[in-house]
């Protein structure tokens, strides 16, 4: 990644930025976004730090905020720890009881606390939840031969919603469970596509490691702004989409069949990534409408 260089701006054009950002925080003031941190942006302190910030900003000029989190490299990280070797499928985590049990203690404990605490350290209130608290993510098996990767049934956002509604920027990580008690690890995009459109957001941001989506993926030129729902299909038959990218297009669609406003995918490599996309007429990447 490519560093930003510090400019040093005036008064006089700290107010015009501020200015300038004044009718997008009109049109989110109340409404609900919801991010999906992960990638790059997880594991960069740098970048971390202005994602977290972002994140408080928005909330303190009174955007309903909900940070969905995943943790792919810690818990791989983990399970080296304790001599478990990863194992994927269709690029989804094999997950025997075992490595269910180290998902959960990993994202809701690890990784979901870290963000709580430096949500808090720079001023903002967070709290954290799990898909298991308060029945959030209800899940069933997604693939035999993927073990307890959960593929989500039923969705309550009553416990986001009350978090909101008392100021707080909910921390979510993404793990599920079922009526007989089994935890399952869930895809992050499709928890935050799921719980998206269960409180009926505004919008959703997805961060990634890629710019958005393009025609050519090696040319960031070819960038596409904005994308329909039903553009897709004609987009995946033109082999647009392919790969990694067609779980998480897919997931951007669901929202926006959900009910979601506006689904963006963005690049959170570069730093301060959703404030320019939520807050400047410049965006980042594309947006699905």
């Amino acid at each position: 990644m490519e560093e930003f260089k510090h400019v040093e701006i005036n008064n006089a054009q700290r107010a015009r930025v501020l200015v300038h950002a004044l009718p997008y925080i009109q049109q989110y003031n109340g409404k609900i976004i919801v991010v999906k941190y992960g990638g790059n942006a997880m594991i960069n302190e740098h970048l971390k730090n202005a994602v977290m910030r972002d994140v408080v900003l928005l909330s303190l000029v009174g955007v309903k905020v909900v940070l969905v989190h995943g943790g792919g490299p810690e818990i791989s990280e983990m399970l080296h720890r304790v001599g478990k070797e990863s194992q994927f499928v269709d690029g989804l985590r094999v997950t025997d009881e075992e490595t269910a049990d180290i998902v959960q203690m990993v994202l809701s404990g690890k990784v979901n606390k870290s963000l709580v605490g430096q949500i808090e350290s720079i001023g903002g209130k967070a709290v954290g939840l799990s898909g298991v608290d308060g029945g959030m993510i209800r899940a069933r098996i997604k693939d035999e031969r993927l073990g307890y990767v959960g593929e989500i049934e039923e969705v309550n956002a009553a416990p986001i919603q009350d978090m909101l509604e008392h100021g707080y920027i909910p921390v979510v990580s993404t793990v599920g469970y079922d009526n007989d008690g089994h935890v399952y690890n869930i895809n992050a995009d499709t928890a935050a596509a799921a719980l998206a459109a269960a409180l009926k957001a505004e919008a959703m941001i997805a961060m990634t490691d890629i710019s958005g989506l393009m025609y050519d993926k090696d040319d960031p030129s070819t960038l596409i702004p904005v994308v329909k729902a039903d553009e897709v299909p004609a987009l995946v038959e033109q082999g647009v989409i392919t790969g990694g990218m067609l779980p998480k297009v897919q997931c951007c669609v669901d929202a926006i069949h959900g009910g979601v406003n506006k689904v963006f995918i963005i690049d959170g490599r570069v730093p301060h990534s959703i404030l320019i996309e939520t807050l400047t007429s410049e965006g980042l990447g594309t947006m699905f409408v």
